[in-house]
């Protein structure tokens, strides 16, 4: 009796499964890299990569300066030329040479300076953190000691807060500063006077800038508000943004006003506060007459009050990447720029109006020149970008944290620049054809070639590819490939579309890693989805394909062949199946031109016997006549028994009150498994062989049965008609019956 299940129906996942299943590799293929983030897997050096895709050549970049701290918050330049950069860890004021050289000018009680501003009088403040306080720092004229440059620094405003977070001066001469943890933004005016100007809900006021009419734009930290405030302190908040801290502001010629926001809000508008910087020990008190380091003179400094203070850095830990922010001049907000791996520092404008934004904690300057159109200018030295600033002579400066230093970002391209491609494991030893190049301007394109992952490990030399003569590549055969292109500056706007590789993979024959096979199943084939013709990649290699198992029906009168094989190409296969019997030696054809790796056949196709399979595999179908290569492999012995055993002999007979029965089962094949009685249509009883053990092909059965007459019957058992029925399975459950009638006397 056959066992039916319920026909299988695939589900919407197996059709996905089969739909993204790379077309097969065929012939000669391709690596394009023209996509960003194909490119930004490479390595840029001077190279902006494009985020609709391309190369062309970033700004020139270089370092400025790099300071003993660790971060550094704020830079600002005076009219000489020279540089200052506010640091934390130490927490220090240095003055940059045009060399190159840091000298610290000033040394606060407080752990950090968080911000600085050059005054139109030459006079600059800088801004600390905690018990934050402004500082006014000069350049002393009268005598200093001899070679040494001497500063004298005075509390120019104490707002009895914790946070001083940024400075802004307006055209009168009036200085804003925003605040936290309550939240503020003061005012002093040039006279000196103070006044509180915004007190908002928020706990920190991070960002100011203006805006074209003169309004103060603020950015907070905890509900991530975006605050317009008039000349008279009116505040009206523009945007609630979805991220928790606004970190930036800027605003462009046209009055558009750019946010930018990092971290999570929690659920009900409470903020996912960052997570506090390890508590740092302050540094000791200096005495205020001047006896402290060399060159600097502290007026008017006090010492900390708290031996231990947790400073909250910006921005620090918060998750989920940022956004930027776009609120027209006529008050709408978009989304203008999001990135899940980079948190934004800080914005401003090129010389081009691009607008750019440092990042961490990668170290990345982005120009973002539309709504999520970008080019990855600039990877620094540094895990994070935190400031820019007008550099003295064009350009801009900017800053880091981790490692503390100052960088100048031209306003210029650089004359050259090179960018190595990330390497492509062809993962078999393949010959390579031509290597394309879609480009402007000046252009150089040079391609190596090796047999270990790592190109500095005795690959071949760069070789320059001439487009001019075919573009052939003359790098050896190999497993691996890597390109380079060099971007010369000139008339024309050097820039790099897309490069491709032409390369063919040596053939390798198929490699079988298992074939089984299993009685009394139906293998069922999947729905066959046609996908278009796409045998490459970018990635150079053809995607991983996935084999989706076969369901199977339970039949005992089928038999499933399933193998397992790979073949390194890639390459489509065809199969044959061959199977032989027992002390046989010719292989005859089951089946070929098989396309799945799986097949069933009716057992009844074949004798009753011991056999054996052969799957022979062949890449065909991939390759010409003369280049396809087989494979085969041969299945573990399997026995194919559909015949029934053969019961004769049956005998029955009343012998007093019991039933005497007896019969003879054989098998042409395989050993009697079993054999039951049924007397009347009785439950069926089993019953041992003579001498007990059911091992042979050929069993006897000789029992006695007590017959009792029914309750209530008016004939005796032994002068009642009875209706005796037995069964015998061979070893593979075919079976088998036979009946005996006993007549009564």
């Amino acid at each position: 009796m056959k066992m039916v299940s319920r026909p299988f129906r695939p589900s919407v996942l197996a059709f996905l499964l089969i739909a993204s299943i790379a077309s097969f590799a065929e012939g000669t293929r391709t690596w394009e890299q023209s996509k960003f983030e194909e490119l930004s897997k490479g390595t840029a050096k001077g190279i902006a990569i494009r985020s609709n895709g391309g190369l062309e050549l970033a700004p020139a970049f270089k370092t400025v300066a790099t300071t003993p701290s660790t971060y550094v918050w704020s830079v600002a330049a005076d009219r000489d030329g020279a540089i200052y950069a506010a640091t934390g860890a130490p927490g220090r004021v240095y003055r940059i040479s045009a060399d190159g050289k840091s000298t610290a000018i000033f040394e606060p009680q407080e752990l950090q300076v968080q911000s600085l501003l050059m005054t139109k009088a030459g006079v600059l403040l800088a801004a600390t953190n905690p018990d934050g306080k402004i500082y006014r720092i000069e350049r002393n004229t009268g005598a200093s000691v001899a070679g040494k440059s001497e500063y004298s620094a005075s509390i120019f405003f104490d707002p009895k807060t914790k946070y001083i977070w940024n400075m802004l001066l307006d055209d009168a001469g009036n200085l804003f500063v925003a605040s936290g943890d309550q939240g503020e933004i003061f005012k002093i005016t040039p006279k000196g006077d103070h006044s509180v100007f915004f007190k908002s809900d928020e706990a920190h006021i991070r960002v100011l800038a203006w805006d074209r009419q003169g309004n103060l734009i603020a950015g907070s930290d905890g509900s991530g508000l975006i605050y317009r405030i008039s000349p008279a302190g009116d505040g009206f908040v523009l945007y609630s943004a979805p991220k928790k801290e606004i970190t930036a502001l800027a605003v462009d010629s046209a009055g558009n006003i750019f946010a930018a926001g990092i971290g999570e809000k929690r659920p009900g508008g409470l903020p996912l506060l960052a997570p506090p910087l390890s508590p740092v020990p302050p540094p000791s008190a200096q005495p205020a007459t001047g006896q402290g380091q060399p060159g600097l003179v502290i007026s008017n400094a006090p010492a900390s009050s708290s031996p231990m203070t947790v400073i909250p850095l910006p921005g620090v830990g918060a998750p989920g990447g940022s956004e930027i922010y776009r609120i027209s001049a006529d008050g709408t907000p978009t989304r203008f720029w999001t990135s899940r791996e980079d948190l934004i520092y800080a914005l401003a404008f090129d010389s081009r109006q691009r607008l750019l934004a440092g990042t961490g904690n990668r170290g990345h300057i982005y120009a973002i020149t539309g709504e999520d159109e970008y080019s990855d200018l600039v990877k620094a030295g540094a895990s994070q970008i935190t400031c820019f600033a007008a550099a003295p002579g064009g350009g801009l400066l900017a800053s880091s944290s981790n490692l503390g230093k100052v960088f100048l970002l031209a306003s210029t391209p650089e004359a050259e620049g090179s960018y190595e491609s990330d390497v492509l494991d062809a993962r078999i030893f393949s010959r390579w054809g031509r290597a394309d190049l879609r480009s402007t301007g000046n252009v150089e394109l040079f391609i190596r070639s090796g047999n270990v992952d790592n190109p500095d490990r005795n690959w071949s030399p760069w070789q320059k590819i001439d487009q001019a003569k075919g573009a052939e590549i003359s790098a050896p055969p190999a497993r691996f490939i890597q390109w380079k292109a060099i971007l010369h500056a000139g008339a024309v706007t050097p820039r790099v579309e897309s490069v491709t590789v032409n390369y063919l993979p040596r053939n390798v024959a198929p490699d079988f890693d298992d074939v089984t096979v299993q009685a009394g199943i139906r293998y069922q084939s999947l729905p066959k989805v046609t996908m278009p013709d796409t045998p490459n990649t970018s990635s150079g290699t053809p995607q991983p394909r996935f084999d989706i198992p076969p369901p199977l029906l339970r039949d005992r009168d089928g038999i499933g062949v399933k193998w397992a094989v790979h073949d390194d190409n890639d390459d489509q296969m065809v199969y044959s199946l061959y199977y032989r019997g027992e002390g046989e030696s010719r292989w005859l054809l089951l089946k070929d031109n098989i396309s799945d790796k799986f097949y069933s056949f009716d057992a009844a196709l074949l004798p009753d016997g011991a056999y054996k399979v052969k799957v022979v595999a062949s890449d065909a179908p991939s390759h010409s006549p003369e280049q396809a290569l087989t494979a085969e492999k041969e299945s573990a012995r399997f026995e194919d028994d559909t015949t029934a055993p053969q019961i004769s002999g049956l005998a029955a007979a009343m012998e007093g009150n019991r039933l005497h029965v007896s019969f003879q089962a054989t098998d042409n094949f395989s050993p009697i498994k079993r054999a039951e009685y049924s007397i009347d249509a009785a439950d069926w009883q089993f019953i041992e062989p003579v001498g007990q053990l059911s091992d042979s092909k050929a069993e006897s059965y000789d029992f006695f049965v007590p017959v009792q007459p029914p309750a209530g019957a008016l004939t005796k058992s032994a002068e009642a008609e009875h209706i005796v029925v037995v069964r015998v399975y061979d070893r593979y459950d075919n079976m088998n019956s036979a009946k005996a009638v006993v007549r009564g006397r």
